[in-house]
């Protein structure tokens, strides 16, 4: 595999240097490149912090900015940020009104974030993001995976973080969105981690796994390559078993890249997928398309659906303003 690098050493300082420079309108670096934070905070608002290992980009510095995060902390690849890390973004964005972790359920990502939690002096609260439905436990968590429903929990609570709600409204508002959102992945190829060198698994040309991690961890079934109707039958099949949608539900739809599949496929697969929903008699009524939870260069996708209200519609239209993420500004 060949990577644009100088050294596996300083690839994520390097990146991240790139990335405020690029951004510089929206995001400034925290001391020591520990986190990345709104270049304007407003203040008496709850503030929103995530994070965890990069090359997931633009997940999680890519959504730092208006209507969405307030600070993000990038760790090595494929590895948890550290608690300091979390307590120094937290306390460098404070509003006076709270802190808010969203955390994917992966082990490290939980034990650092909730450690940053208890060190905290602000009053805080942590959301754990656990969507994907392929599995219930895999090499790096305990319980279901966080995956690219992440995107749309820190979308909407972001919205309702702008508009001023409180710690406790946030917190059940989280935890709300994550119950009604659902995920599951298809990996074509492998990812490769630069400091290994090699491809994180093997898979052969005419083979697909699905229900993989964001990390190329095993999914439910290593199955021969199929049909993108039949890829979409699979995961939004299990999607919609998983939320038991009933008909003329009204549901956000995000079809995610993993990083090599191009945005042909990628829309292909959303006319694939919304013809189960609608066969199902559930009306995709907003749309994501795009590589916004990667997993380095891996060829694949996942699909996610989130059970709309008219609350969760109304914060997930609210203006945005981000590196990855704007609309409606």
């Amino acid at each position: 595999m060949k990577n644009l690098m100088n050294n596996v050493d300083t690839l994520l300082a390097e990146s991240l240097d790139g990335f405020a420079a690029a951004h510089a309108d929206i995001v400034t670096l925290g001391v020591d490149r520990e986190f990345v934070r709104r270049k304007r905070t407003k203040p008496g608002k709850v503030v929103l912090i995530s994070g965890g290992g990069t090359g997931h980009e633009p997940l999680h510095a890519g959504f730092v900015g208006y209507g969405m995060l307030d600070a993000a902390c990038p760790g090595q690849i494929f590895t948890s940020p550290t608690p300091n890390q979390m307590l120094d973004a937290a306390q460098a964005v404070d509003g006076g009104a709270g802190v808010l972790f969203i955390v994917k359920n992966y082990s490290g990502d939980r034990m650092n974030f909730q450690m940053a939690s208890e060190m905290l002096d602000q009053e805080n609260a942590v959301v754990i993001v656990n969507d994907d439905v392929a599995v219930e436990d895999s090499t790096y968590t305990t319980g279901r995976r966080g995956v690219a429903g992440t995107v749309i929990i820190e979308k909407i609570l972001g919205a309702a973080a702008e508009r001023g709600d409180n710690l406790a409204q946030l917190l059940a508002l989280g935890n709300a969105v994550n119950k009604a959102t659902a995920s599951m992945g298809v990996a074509l190829t492998s990812c490769t981690v630069p400091a290994a060198g090699k491809p994180t698994f093997q898979i052969g040309m005419h083979e697909m796994e699905v229900g993989v991690g964001i990390h190329g961890e095993p999914g439910r079934r290593r199955v021969p390559l199929a049909s993108a109707d039949e890829i979409a039958q699979e995961l939004t099949g299990a999607v919609l078993k998983d939320l038991a949608l009933k008909a003329g539900q009204e549901v956000i739809l995000l079809v995610n890249g993993f990083g090599g599949t191009p945005l042909l496929e990628l829309y292909l697969m959303v006319n694939a997928a919304r013809a189960v929903l609608e066969k199902s008699g559930v009306k995709v009524v907003r749309f994501l398309t795009g590589s916004y939870v990667t997993s380095l260069e891996m060829a694949g996708c996942s699909i996610t659906v989130t059970a709309a209200t008219p609350e969760f519609l109304a914060l997930w239209d609210a203006p945005v303003h981000t590196a990855a993420l704007r609309w409606g500004i």
